[in-house]
């Protein structure tokens, strides 16, 4: 099996514009933000996007990797069988793609993103 790459991470934010401002700063990464529905803040950190979360969605510290999937309820399906559990089943983004957030065996959450099919 290939090693999957990761291809997105999402931060809590409390406040996106000190955020940015202390990423950017630091580490020179650049930020775009999406309008309704989402009010989601994107952001290029060199070769891997991410993006900043409400509070509301995670605390401080619950940071979500993202591993490629070309198929997220198949492996949905390998995650429960290889003792992991789905915390947040299948959401679809239109137009980006859809996601799974699961828990490994030890308790850390992770994400699986598969990219929209584009035609």
């Amino acid at each position: 099996m290939e090693p999957r790459p990761i291809v997105h991470i999402e931060l809590p934010s409390a406040d996106a514009a000190a955020t940015e401002k202390f990423y950017n700063e630091l580490f020179g990464w650049t930020f775009e933000h999406a309008g309704p529905p989402y009010n989601y803040t994107m952001f290029q950190a060199g070769n891997t996007s991410g993006g900043l979360m409400p509070p509301e969605q995670a605390k401080p510290g619950e940071i979500y990797v993202y591993i490629q999937s070309d198929d997220v309820d198949a492996d949905a399906e390998r995650i429960r069988a290889a003792g992991g559990k789905i915390v947040q089943e299948r959401m679809d983004i239109p137009n980006m793609g859809s996601l799974i957030v699961f828990e490994d065996p030890t308790g850390n959450k992770l994400a699986l993103w598969q990219a929209a099919q584009q035609g």
